[in-house]
């Protein structure tokens, strides 16, 4: 067999590293996408979990122990 022209290798072996540059940005790209999804997500549920214990409180309900709610003590509904 002949050898291989080292030009065609020289070009193949740019458009591989050219091939695996770009899907490494994408890959890139896409991880820091979902990262930010993530802490997106993360910032919501605090929230949420904020307004949740907000309106319990409000409602006049505690969170017990293994998270079983109960009325707070001295609240309306516990006094009937």
């Amino acid at each position: 067999m002949s050898e291989p022209d080292p030009k065609s290798v020289q070009d193949m072996t740019a458009v591989v590293q050219t091939l695996l540059q770009q899907m490494q940005d994408k890959f890139q790209t896409m991880s820091d996408q979902i990262i930010g999804r993530i802490d997106e997500m993360s910032t919501r549920i605090d929230d949420l979990e904020k307004n949740i214990a907000d309106l319990m409180t409000q409602a006049g309900v505690e969170e017990g122990e293994g998270g079983e709610t109960k009325p707070a003590e001295g609240s309306a509904q516990g006094s009937e």
